[in-house]
């Protein structure tokens, strides 16, 4: 049994959540940080002293921290081969775009643009930096245009490791208010994502909790 602490509007926890959905594995999720505290805890530091989410135990093992090691730890041990091949140059072409899904997609997506337009009150967004950030994005998001008009995921033709760090962030990405330019092949993806009954659940997540506080939307 898996036990994984960390809120569920969480990015890096929302990735490891689908990976663990994808993969089909039991598990029990335990809300932390943010609003829900509990990472300041002696418990919780003696998990992991950076008082970060998501932090996984597997069973009786170590606790692990950052999400890239404990993906690709899961990945290692219950991941298929199509999902993370054993041949060293295959897994090292799913690695590579995995890589590069979370240094250029989610890191350049996260805190500049979401945290600007929905954790931010709206006098203090800074359009110019956002703009600035749209523009730095969307080369990223060219790469992926290109990559996915010749194929169905984003390193071979069956969902990978590195579908998780690149497509966990699409939800916020397609649902925040900002301008987006058409990449048909990237929506053709997000739409084939939003079929997989665990994206749907652990990723199309409510996000109104992270706004500021009275900025919150009414339904």
């Amino acid at each position: 049994m898996l036990s994984i602490w960390g809120r569920r509007t969480s990015s890096n926890v929302q990735a490891l959540m689908w990976c663990v959905g994808e993969l089909g594995l039991p598990h029990e999720r335990h809300d932390a940080g943010h609003r829900y505290g509990g990472t300041d805890t002696p418990a919780f530091r003696a998990m992991n002293p950076n008082g970060t989410i998501p932090v996984l135990r597997d069973g009786d093992g170590e606790p692990l921290w950052e999400t890239s090691a404990i993906l690709r730890y899961l990945a290692g041990r219950y991941g298929p081969d199509a999902f993370w091949p054993a041949e060293s140059a295959a897994r090292a072409r799913v690695d590579k775009w995995a890589e590069w899904a979370k240094l250029n997609v989610a890191m350049n997506f996260t805190a500049p643009i979401f945290w600007r337009v929905v954790r931010t009150a709206p006098a203090d967004q800074d359009p110019v930096a956002l703009s600035r950030a749209l523009a730095t994005l969307g080369r990223f998001l060219d790469i992926a245009e290109a990559r996915l008009c010749g194929s169905a995921f984003l390193a071979s033709d069956a969902l990978t490791l590195a579908d998780i760090q690149f497509g966990h962030v699409l939800f916020r990405y397609f649902d925040v208010a900002i301008p987006r330019e058409d990449r048909p092949a990237l929506r053709r993806y997000y739409d084939g994502l939003l079929e997989r009954p665990a994206f749907r659940e652990h990723i199309v997540v409510s996000y109104e909790e992270l706004r500021p506080d009275g900025q919150q939307e009414r339904p």
